[in-house]
């Protein structure tokens, strides 16, 4: 007869799962994936070294499943800002909508340096590179749906909503390595505002038609 688990042992396996990535993620606050040690995790989560390769073969594999835990939990925080219920009377526009999304991720990151580093810009792995790139997607698509929103109720001008997007979520990152890399370069909160101006400009503005870029 084939082993079944119980319910029991599923739960106990999920709850280690979960211990190794909280402290994993705690980890990765303080060394980025550059300084994540299996050694030094497995003592942080009182397990044996060889518990941690059971739930994760290699440390790429535990570098793209922390990356992940990490991203769901900032990805959580943008939705929250960009969806509202259909019946929502807060007056917010899908501009202020935007607005309070990218300022919130901005915000975030500068709090958590290290870690924002890490998800956005440190070298890693092919696979934690294939994870940052499918998570992008994820965010362009929220915005999307907040830019199609936004046309529909004539709050934003018509513009290619997977474009636009995509681009917002590229402008928001690449403006964060200067602050993240040079914290005493910067002031946080004037690179916030430029940051999220920048890009609401970008998505209000009006369309420009071939006369309009020619002398």
């Amino acid at each position: 007869m084939a082993y079944r688990e119980t319910s029991r042992v599923r739960e106990r396996k999920q709850a280690t799962r979960t211990n190794i990535l909280t402290n994993a993620l705690a980890l990765l606050n303080e060394v980025g994936f550059g300084g994540l040690q299996m050694a030094t995790l497995a003592q942080r989560c009182s397990v044996a070294t060889g518990t941690l390769y059971r739930y994760f073969p290699s440390k790429e594999d535990l570098c793209t499943a922390v990356f992940e835990h990490a991203t769901e939990i900032e990805i959580a925080q943008v939705q929250q800002h960009l969806e509202a219920p259909e019946t929502s009377t807060d007056g917010l526009t899908a501009a202020d909508r935007i607005a309070d999304a990218l300022t919130t991720f901005a915000k975030r990151a500068l709090r958590a340096p290290v870690t924002a580093w890490a998800l956005i810009a440190e070298p890693v792995e092919p696979a934690v590179v294939a994870a940052r790139l499918r998570y992008r997607e994820r965010y362009a698509g929220l915005f999307a749906q907040a830019i199609q929103q936004g046309i529909r109720d004539k709050t934003l001008p018509p513009q290619d909503c997977a474009l636009s997007s995509r681009a917002l979520v590229g402008a928001i990152a690449e403006a964060l390595i200067g602050p993240l890399a040079h914290k005493s370069e910067f002031d946080p909160n004037q690179a916030i505002t430029n940051s999220v101006r920048f890009c609401l400009q970008a998505i209000t503005a009006s369309s420009y038609t071939d006369s309009d870029t020619k002398g």
